[in-house]
């Protein structure tokens, strides 16, 4: 009988790749626990060499471990980074048509909830954070990088507010959001632009009552100052006929996670 067309046999990698995620889960070891030798696991898993290495690659490419050479090397189990996430989303989303108000209309239904979310939990580390996104946003910009990079800091006073929201899914949501708009919304030429400027005078000014409403712990308050900014920001964005690039995102542009505490670093290339 033949075999259907989209079946196919899996490889002994793949296999090992799952048979170890259930180890992973049956022993309940997490983020900094290693997994037996490379040997260990061949004996383990009844598997050759090639075969646990094709396995422990595909994990790292995955971002569940990372491998480490020389006498006390191996593989190391960790988080999945947030910036491997957003690059299998940027290369899923390279497909799809989306624009600037695609991704507005989702931040509108969200990102209140998230703001209004992390207010209970927002701490002096925090605010200070905050304090100094807008500081570094609210003077006028001396030439064209220095505007890019203010409007890319003005997305990390949002990251500040994800990052205290402890609704992991939500969290997780509203950092894909801002990782889109800072790596793949192309303003061009337009800082010369007078709604640029504008742009960037606005979102101090709402940042500044966002600051405010979430000192007092007013939470409500602080949901509807998101709308009212997500509702200006947009409008701007038209105004400047923000395009969303399609493009993928490459593992030299791959940085790691931006503290919420520190004022966020240009990006770098190697």
């Amino acid at each position: 009988m033949a075999v259907a067309p989209n079946l196919r046999t899996p490889k002994r990698g793949d296999l090992m790749v799952e048979e170890i995620k259930r180890w992973i889960v049956e022993r309940r070891i997490g983020p900094g626990d290693k997994l037996p030798k490379e040997g260990e696991l061949q004996t383990l898993f009844g598997v050759s060499k090639g075969t646990a290495r094709e396995a422990l690659k595909s994990l790292e490419v995955q971002g569940l471990v990372t491998v480490s050479t020389g006498p006390s090397g191996g593989a190391t189990i960790g988080e999945v980074p947030l910036e491997r996430t957003f690059q299998l989303l940027q290369n899923y989303l390279f497909f799809r048509d989306l624009d600037v108000g695609q991704l507005y209309a989702v931040r509108r239904l969200l990102e209140p909830e998230l703001a209004a979310g992390a207010v209970p939990h927002l701490s002096e580390g925090d605010f200070a954070a905050l304090e100094r996104s807008i500081a570094t946003c609210a003077p006028a910009p001396q030439d064209h990088s220095h505007a890019v990079a203010q409007r890319r800091e003005d997305l990390h006073f949002h990251d500040v507010l994800a990052a205290a929201n402890p609704n992991a899914l939500l969290r997780f949501m509203c950092e894909m959001i801002n990782h889109l708009l800072r790596h793949m919304v192309a303003v061009g030429d337009q800082p010369s632009h007078p709604a640029y400027q504008q742009l960037g005078d606005t979102n101090v000014a709402a940042h500044r009552r966002l600051l405010a409403a979430a000192r007092a712990r007013d939470a409500e308050r602080v949901r509807e100052l998101m709308v009212e900014h997500l509702d200006e920001a947009e409008g701007y964005a038209r105004k400047l006929s923000t395009v969303v690039r399609r493009r993928f995102m490459l593992d030299s542009e791959m940085q790691a996670p931006i503290s919420p505490h520190s004022p966020s670093k240009p990006r770098r290339t190697r």
